[in-house]
């Protein structure tokens, strides 16, 4: 398998050839600007040079007489001063009357081919071949008194002196870029190291990956998840939060809205915006939702951002209501199993004595009961579960010394469609339990406490009364609300969940399209009346009864 470099190795190597790349561009355009700068300047430097030395006094007299010896003289020292690789004078036949590079040229014809513009009176700048090689050169023309052209001043900068130049500032350069780029490599470095370090040292497709994972985790969560950084956008929302928000727009068309456009806020819902929140209830889109809410801090003393988890507080009521209900049987069980064990010891005991016969007359009286509110109950109530859960009432109740009453006429053969079996159970169960627990409080003898259950009508009717300490009238209104109970504080025991039951009986009731009633009692007490549709077009047939 071929080895891959890692990210930060091909980083450095990326941005160490593309820094060499520029300084390679760089170099080609500061070589092609110098260059042509340098023709300019020693151009005009030349130019100057010949136009100054043409109009010298006396030059043109002995350019006239070819009194090449006076000629020498005067132009040699100026020769010594300038920077030009040459000094030519040429009379007006273009033969040489002075070379400062090479005196045998001396009475021979000047080359390049330049001069009809200088015979003509012009001063002029050309680039030509030489009698010494290419030149950069200015040729000016001298005048006699009559001011006619009897002469020509040539003065000239070698190729080979300007590629000189030109070599000598580029190498300055060079080493000045040496230097720059090992300042780049130091850099490249440097920062390669940073990027990777902001990368938890995760290689891309590490990245990648986790961002895919992470995605596909948010999607796959039954809560819902949204993020927002510190300005309140939003930066993430998962498949559920939009489902619970009834937010029909895609993740991509949400994120980086502010929040307060996506989803309706109440007030305070950024109070204490520093700290983590568990549990919280609030309303978002008009829907009661349990937040959890904790603050992203790539700085520890400042937030970045803020992630919330939610879920419908429904939900919670719902696992809430499976709870008890399982609670509940447990309970059963527990009474049903104590009480057997009495029977059973009792029994025991009457045959040890060798009381035979009253052990049978025992046997007889138990059962009889028993098996009378047995058959009762199997005849008149179709639904096993149902079965069950009152038969477990029956005997929870009796045992603290409470009579569960069953009208005669009972009879359930049919569930409406509206509200499930189970939740069915759970408002039968939370009105006797709530009916139970107000008797308890009235001294002895207790008045017994009557369950009536009726399909016979267009609604499902279910009354439970008791002869408690009722209900206070100001209390009424509210008795269905989460949290609200009739009982003193202190009185329900630890563990217990404080104003749960009525509230989730009213919302299973409200739920299935029914109404609940709450009067008072005859001669003292309340009556809890349940009225539940049966809806056109099917029930839920109730199994029977084993």
């Amino acid at each position: 398998m071929k080895p891959r470099l890692p990210f930060q190795v091909k980083l450095f190597l990326s941005l160490v050839l593309f820094s060499c790349l520029l300084l390679a561009i760089l170099g080609g355009i500061l070589y092609h600007v110098i260059d042509k700068q340098l023709h300019h300047d020693l151009g005009q430097r030349a130019r100057v040079q010949a136009s100054e030395i043409a109009l010298m006094p006396g030059l043109a007299e002995k350019v006239a007489a070819r009194d090449l010896k006076g000629i020498a003289r005067m132009i040699q020292p100026l020769r010594e001063q300038s920077d030009a690789s040459y000094f030519v004078i040429g009379d007006v036949n273009e033969q040489h009357l002075y070379h400062s590079e090479s005196p045998e040229r001396l009475n021979l014809p000047m080359i390049g081919g330049d001069n009809a513009e200088v015979l003509r009176g012009k001063t002029i700048i050309s680039m030509r071949q030489g009698g010494i090689g290419v030149s950069l050169r200015s040729k000016a023309p001298i005048f006699n008194a009559q001011h006619q052209v009897i002469g020509i001043v040539s003065i000239g900068y070698l190729t080979s002196y300007i590629a000189n130049i030109n070599a000598r500032l580029l190498w300055q350069a060079a080493f000045y870029g040496l230097a720059l780029l090992l300042l780049l490599f130091l850099f490249s470095w440097m920062f390669t190291r940073n990027v990777k370090k902001q990368m938890f040292w995760l290689e891309p497709k590490e990245i990648a990956l986790l961002v895919r994972q992470q995605k596909a985790l948010l999607e796959a969560m039954y809560e819902g998840v949204f993020a927002v950084n510190a300005e309140r956008q939003l930066i993430l929302i998962n498949r559920a939060a939009r489902e619970l928000l009834d937010l029909t727009q895609s993740e991509e068309k949400l994120i980086g809205k502010p929040l307060e456009q996506v989803v309706h806020l109440p007030p305070a819902f950024f109070a204490d915006s520093g700290m983590a929140q568990h549990d919280q209830i609030t309303v978002l889109n008009q829907k009661q939702m349990i937040v959890n809410r904790v603050a992203i801090a790539l700085d520890p003393n400042e937030a970045n951002g803020w992630v919330f988890s939610f879920r419908d507080k429904n939900d919670i009521n719902t696992l809430s209501s499976q709870l008890s209900q399982v609670r509940r049987y447990a309970d059963n069980l527990r009474i049903m199993r104590h009480e057997q064990l009495n029977w059973t010891a009792t029994l025991v005991g009457l045959l040890q004595m060798q009381r035979y016969e009253d052990a049978i007359r025992y046997i007889q009286a138990q059962s009889e009961g028993a098996q009378k509110v047995l058959d009762f109950v199997s005849s008149r109530f179709t639904s096993p579960a149902l079965c069950g859960l009152l038969l477990g009432k029956y005997v929870s109740a009796r045992e603290k010394g409470i009579e569960l009453q069953f009208d005669p006429v009972c009879q359930l053969m049919r569930i409406p469609p509206g509200i499930s079996e189970t939740a069915l159970m759970s408002v039968i169960g939370n009105l006797l339990d709530n009916a139970v627990d107000a008797t308890l409080k009235t001294p002895l003898p207790r008045a017994p406490v009557e369950l009536y259950i009726s399909d016979r009508n267009r609604d499902l009717l279910i009354e439970v009364a008791d002869q408690g300490s009722g209900v206070e009238d100001t209390l009424k209104p509210h008795l269905f609300e989460q949290g609200v109970t009739s009982k003193p504080q202190g009185e329900e025991p630890a563990g217990a969940e404080h104003g749960i039951g009525l509230y989730l009986v009213a919302g299973y009731v409200e739920g299935a399209g029914g109404s609940i009633e709450v009067t008072d009692n005859t001669p003292q007490g309340t009556l809890f009346s349940v009225f539940i549709p049966f809806e056109t077009g099917g029930v839920h047939d109730a199994q029977p009864a084993a």
